[in-house]
């Protein structure tokens, strides 16, 4: 009984840090300084949002070839995989008079302004270098928004990582309020998305800026600029905002953030180490993990497994599937392809909705399941059941395809009401186990990171690799198995049935439950975690 209560006597989470212990309970921040910080989450998202639904298709007007976009889109698990742990590392230790955090969100708002600019004006730069107007492909145009596109996620990186553990430092060791922190961040995800895909679906929005569109640029690209326009005018405000009313306390040996270590303050040496040994504390992170973490991160990396699949081919499944379109078909076949990826963009407005309503109750969903786990494992079956429903819509879509006849000619008629409406349903219900996934591991991993005295920046930065290489693998592999069952997205989906399964089980049976969730005040948390 002494020994499962001793703390000194059990392995740190991370112990590679050699960071100092978290105070047995410290204050954590108002609501309102929580909610300022987490509102970025809009700004950020609402971006996300426009490249989702508006960049591939003007990646193709400046001539990249279909096949090739798709490294283009590598940018984003390349450099969540590099940026969040080393920019994590790197504002646990951050001595600057503005904070730890702080900095790195304001420079990661910085470029993204850059990155939204060269990505914008990527048409008017490349004609005013040469490129020609009358040609498909514009080389010059095609460098500048590749370049633009890359600094724009690893801006995007920059903020969330910092934002995520900003959050956890306001929150202090108060559990319930790391979890409604983060709750609140997955909210304004939600906003955020729905304020994207309403401006990107909005063709006339470039009238409110007449100089948008030019010669080089036409309305498609007009209305590009004009959605960027208001997504940097959003994330600014937002940013600035939150980073000058809510402070950030700087870094040092002694702090009491858990982010200063003993050995450090003895030696002297805790300022001389910020910039050297980055990439060694990240694996010497993961070769220190215990079994929470670990944990944890095999559950992050099933749960993303299962949904990548959903999230790169949703509206490709709409108008492949259940409309029955063929972007590479007739031109009857695409006419269908393009209003099933109509449908699919209403879907996921849907799915944003209920995205953000649910992350307004999951403190609420925690408590009448029973603790977060047990909500984690619940909504992985949820998520498991949706894509295995995909299969039975897809069946019903293709037993019900209608044609008629017009002027001798055959063509394909839209998908019966029924069909449409469980499509959408789909994707609406899906929104409850993303708001799920958006907050509760994070959160977690604060938690942890809190019990295990280790920097929350780090902690954070090494769950986003059990994310972004899932990322990697499925927009590897996923093109090859789906051709491996004669095309289409089915057999991606089957895959992220199954593992949505698996990680619901590993979160019911192996995933620890944080302190104020374990039942009995007599178990610590050390006793917790074993």
């Amino acid at each position: 009984m002494e020994s499962g209560v001793r703390k000194e006597n059990k392995p740190p989470l991370i112990s590679s840090l050699n960071l100092q212990q978290q105070p047995p309970l410290t204050n954590p921040s108002p609501l309102w300084k929580i909610i300022m910080v987490a509102s970025i989450a809009a700004g950020v998202q609402f971006g996300w949002a426009l490249q989702l639904s508006l960049l591939t298709p003007y990646v193709q007007l400046l001539g990249i070839p279909h096949k090739w976009a798709a490294f283009i889109w590598l940018c984003g698990p390349v450099s969540g995989m590099l940026v969040q742990p080393i920019v994590g590392y790197l504002s646990d230790r951050c001595t600057s008079r503005f904070g730890r955090r702080r900095p790195f969100i304001a420079a990661g708002a910085g470029f993204v302004a850059i990155a939204v600019f060269l990505i914008g004006y990527a048409a008017d730069i490349g004609h005013l270098s040469g490129d020609s107007l009358a040609k498909t492909a514009k080389p010059r145009a095609i460098a500048v928004f590749v370049v633009g596109f890359w600094v724009l996620d690893v801006a995007n990186n920059m903020l969330q990582g910092p934002c995520r553990a900003f959050l956890a430092d306001l929150s202090g060791t108060d559990q319930k309020k790391t979890r409604t922190a983060n709750a609140f961040y997955s909210f304004f995800m939600a906003v955020g998305n729905v304020l994207g895909y309403a401006a990107g679906s909005y063709t006339h929005l470039y009238k409110i800026f007449p100089f948008s569109r030019t010669k080089a640029c036409d309305v498609y690209c007009a209305n590009l600029k004009s959605c960027f326009f208001i997504s940097i005018a959003l994330l600014l405000a937002l940013t600035i905002l939150a980073l000058s009313y809510v402070r950030d306390k700087p870094w040092s040996p002694e702090g009491s953030s858990g982010d200063g270590g003993d050995q450090e303050e003895e030696s002297g040496e805790a300022k001389e180490s910020v910039p050297g040994p980055c990439f060694g504390e990240v694996f010497a992170a993961f070769k220190s993990l215990q079994r929470p973490m670990w944990i944890l991160l095999l559950v992050t990396c099933l749960n993303w497994v299962a949904w990548f699949p959903f999230v790169l081919f949703d509206t490709d499944w709409m108008g492949r599937e259940v409309y029955g379109g063929d972007s590479s078909g007739s031109a009857d076949q695409l006419k269908m392809y393009d209003r099933g990826v109509r449908a699919g963009s209403l879907g996921l407005l849907l799915n944003s909705v209920v995205l953000g309503f649910t992350s307004l109750g999951v403190e609420v969903l925690a408590r009448s399941v029973g603790g977060v786990k047990r909500l984690w494992g619940i909504v992985n079956f949820v998520l498991a059941i949706c894509m295995a429903l995909t299969i039975l819509i897809t069946k019903f879509a293709e037993s019900s395809r209608r044609y008629t006849t017009v002027n001798g000619g055959t063509h394909l008629l839209p998908p019966p009401g029924g069909v449409q409406a469980s499509a959408l349903a789909l994707f609406a219900v899906l929104g409850i186990p993303q708001a799920i996934t958006y907050s509760i591991p994070f959160a977690l991993a604060s938690i942890f990171c809190n019990t295990a005295g280790a920097g929350q920046g780090l902690s954070l930065g090494v769950l986003n690799l059990s994310i972004v290489i899932p990322q990697m693998v499925v927009s590897a592999a996923a093109g090859p198995w789906d051709a491996l069952f004669g095309g289409g997205n089915l057999p991606a989906f089957v895959v992220g049935a199954v593992a949505a399964a698996v990680s619901g089980i590993l979160a019911f049976t192996l995933l620890p439950s944080p302190s104020p969730d374990v039942p009995s005040n007599k178990m610590t948390v050390t006793a917790a975690f074993h």
